[in-house]
């Protein structure tokens, strides 16, 4: 063939090779022609693979569905996107091979440029997704910002570090009521949520502790059964609140269908702060323990009222006095649970408590007075032994607690009343407090000591802590008063290297007796 390749003639054509960016110049028309003819001599032309245009169509649509398919396949959109890549360029080298080995066109930039678009918006839909979730996510663990267990979650997770201050700084400076300021967010858990706040009515009053109830429902009768609930329970805590070991009962109210309990602030630290050392404590300070909690614990169930959560946390040695103070009887649990029984027409309640404080048969729905007696007993075998009662042993074929090899420093007498507290079947317990506080008062530690506290100050944990808390084991030198009040003799007095505080119940004697 002969042509001309003058650029006087302007005969220059763009070509797949030619005036592209690997090719700038463009190719002269004689050579496409004379490329044309030896491809056809040489039986090399191009031709379709699918020269019809309904399988051509077919095989795109099942190629395409396929792909599709596997794009769903992964979880993640990350993964999406990878496996679209994959794929658009797994099909693009199938066509390139097709091309320079065998002539053939098979159809490419229509399904790789789908393949890449779907995983693409794939990964742009699945990460306003996950965006949204983690949102969502963000927002409720705010809701429960102070739990423990969320805290815990929260600290293992970099992006949700900021969450409990979010919280208290969403929480801090708004009022309740009209009348209730809160300052400071002190716990929330799955069915309450816990601030302290003051009284805007009362000026330079105390702070207060407002305790919100968690309601998850918006069904009407099922509000106005938790109203009902929470009138009730609310009652109860007006009365239990009437003895000096419970916080006073201040106001209830009821806010946007959400329940508030307001309670007196008891300044102090929890029983678990003393017991978080793991250090077994001395016989004789558990037992002064264990007298003060069954005090209060009598007018509990006297009011007909189980508590059902007795554990450390939820017991306060108030700062003034360093008396037990007890706390949280699981309210907003015990309306929540009143409120599944009744949807559910169950015939039992549901389990309140916490694991390893909660006998058997609390556990299975039905506690009884002496369930609170069996969660006693593990606060004073936890303190003897400085093992807290998940960490102990059980009898396989009783289910009893295996306990005293881990004290074998207490008295056997002392030894026998704990492990009747806590014995698996609850008709093998001590039924009552009563009796609790009468097996207490004939231990031989008792009968043969006094305990005097020292005067310390302002201490908060002087009676435990410090080691001028002095024992005389005398015996005939303490004569008791009506209210149970240790008197020592002048020469006893005399003996003391320091001045002795007349506190109601810091000996464990019987009453009204005199040694």
């Amino acid at each position: 063939m002969i042509g001309s390749t003058a650029a006087v003639h302007q005969d220059f054509h763009a070509a797949p090779f030619s005036k592209s960016w690997l090719y700038a110049q463009p190719m002269a028309g004689v050579e496409i022609h004379a490329n044309a003819i030896a491809s056809l001599l040489q039986g090399r032309s191009l031709s379709e693979a699918l020269p019809q245009a309904p399988l051509r169509g077919l095989v795109l649509l099942v190629g395409l569905a396929g792909a599709g398919w596997l794009l769903s396949r992964p979880l993640q959109p990350a993964m999406r996107w990878v496996w679209a890549m994959g794929l658009a360029i797994a099909w693009g080298s199938v066509s390139y091979v097709t091309f320079t080995h065998g002539q053939l066109i098979l159809p490419t930039a229509i399904p790789v440029g789908a393949i890449a678009l779907s995983g693409f918006s794939q990964l742009m839909a699945g990460s306003v997704k996950e965006q949204q979730r983690k949102q969502h996510l963000r927002d409720t663990l705010k809701q429960y910002a102070t739990s423990p267990i969320v805290q815990k979650i929260i600290s293992q997770q970099d992006d949700l570090q900021d969450l409990l201050q979010e919280r208290q700084e969403a929480l801090f400076g708004k009022v309740l009521n009209g009348r209730y300021k809160i300052v400071k967010v002190l716990g929330s858990g799955g069915f309450s949520e816990t601030y302290i706040a003051e009284d805007m009515k009362r000026s330079g009053s105390a702070p207060c502790v407002v305790k919100q109830l968690r309601i998850a429902s918006d069904n009407l009768d099922t509000l106005k059964l938790a109203r009902r609930l929470f009138a009730t329970e609310a009652e109860t805590l007006e009365r239990l609140g009437q003895h000096e070991q419970i916080p006073s009962f201040l106001d209830s109210f009821e806010e946007d269908q959400e329940f508030y309990l307001v309670q007196e602030f008891v300044a102090g630290h929890p029983l678990s702060n003393e017991l978080t050392s793991r250090i077994p404590l001395p016989e004789s300070k558990v037992v002064v323990m264990l007298h003060d909690l069954l005090r209060v614990l009598e007018f509990v169930h006297s009011q007909g009222v189980i508590h059902r959560d007795l554990k450390p946390s939820n017991v306060i040695r108030r700062k003034p006095d360093n008396r037990l103070i007890l706390i949280d009887f699981g309210i907003a649990k015990k309306i929540t649970t009143q409120m599944a029984d009744v949807e559910r027409n169950t015939k039992f309640t549901v389990a309140v408590g916490t694991p390893g404080y909660m006998p058997n048969e609390q556990s299975a729905g039905r506690p009884h007075f002496n369930s609170d007696i069996y969660a006693l007993g593990m606060m004073a075998i936890e303190a003897l032994s400085g093992q807290p009662p998940h960490l102990l042993n059980h009898d396989g074929m009783t289910g009893e607690v295996i306990w005293r090899n881990q004290a074998p420093q207490i008295s056997s007498e002392f030894a026998d009343v704990l492990t009747k507290m806590v014995r698996y079947d609850f008709t093998q317990r001590y039924a009552s407090v009563r009796q609790v506080r009468e097996a207490l008062e004939h231990l031989p530690i008792v009968l043969n000591s006094v305990v005097v506290t020292a005067q310390m100050g302002d201490s908060p944990t002087a009676a435990f802590e410090q080691e001028d808390t002095a024992i005389f084991e005398q015996e005939g030198t303490a004569v008791f008063d009506q209210g149970g009040t240790a008197m020592l003799p002048e020469d006893l007095q005399r003996s003391a290297s320091t001045d002795v505080t007349q506190t109601e119940n810091t000996t464990l004697l019987p009453e009204n007796r005199t040694h």
